[in-house]
């Protein structure tokens, strides 16, 4: 007897929706105990840690859930597909709501399995540098992530190696930027955190400049490959 895989009964949009809610969970779980973890023991894991988790989640969920849901997990990169038509206006809620509640449930696993330092993983900026720069920093951050997205995406794959590309553009992002601004490039990695722990005075930032930043990248594709 074939046992039916999970979810096969599920319409389209259902599937969507549990693949974006999971993959966001993961995400964000893996992106915020890093800094948590770190955070408990003094910091002396070191950068290489809180960059390497991010990345790996995210490269092993584009490959559970590509082909399910595209594996945004990311409302920035929901409106760079939106602009490079890549994605319906129909689908936009679902897929907002279903990475909100993902990150909302990542941390507050995070809160209460792992531990509540550093404002559960909030990103944070380095104020010591000028806003602009700051601001500029997330929004290259972002634009270099939603391009390689693209990029991935235009190829159908990029020969199978999509997901360890994107996840360590991620990771590179994290390493070399987030001592500037944080490099958060992904609003509900930002906010779910923040909400919880009431660190919430930084999300202007990641609410702005990670928008502009898939925004241009996907105004860029359009106009070099448009549909």
């Amino acid at each position: 007897m074939q046992i039916p895989h999970i979810g096969q009964n599920l319409s389209p949009n259902h599937r969507m929706f549990l693949a974006e809610t999971v993959g966001t969970f993961v995400v964000v779980v893996l992106a915020t105990a890093s800094v948590v973890i770190d955070a408990r023991y003094g910091n002396k894991i070191g950068l290489w840690f809180v960059a390497l988790c991010p990345a790996v989640a995210v490269a092993a969920m584009v490959y559970a859930f590509a082909k399910t849901s595209m594996a945004h997990f990311n409302p920035a990169v929901t409106i760079g597909f939106l602009i490079s038509r890549h994605l319906s206006r129909g689908l936009l809620v679902l897929y907002l709501s279903s990475q909100a509640l993902g990150a909302l449930l990542g941390s507050l696993f995070v809160k209460y399995a792992i531990g509540s330092q550093a404002h559960l993983g909030a990103n944070a900026p380095n104020y010591s540098f000028p806003i602009p720069l700051i601001f500029f920093i997330e929004v290259l951050a972002t634009c270099f992530l939603m391009g390689t997205i693209l990029i991935v995406v235009h190829t159908k794959g990029l020969c199978r190696l999509g997901g360890v590309v994107i996840g360590a553009v991620v990771g590179l992002d994290i390493f070399f930027l987030s001592f500037i601004s944080g490099a958060s490039m992904n609003p509900a990695r930002s906010l779910a955190p923040a909400i919880l722990s009431g660190y919430v005075g930084n999300l202007w930032l990641y609410f702005s400049a990670t928008f502009i930043g898939s925004g241009i990248s996907a105004f860029i594709y359009r106009r070099i490959f448009p549909l």
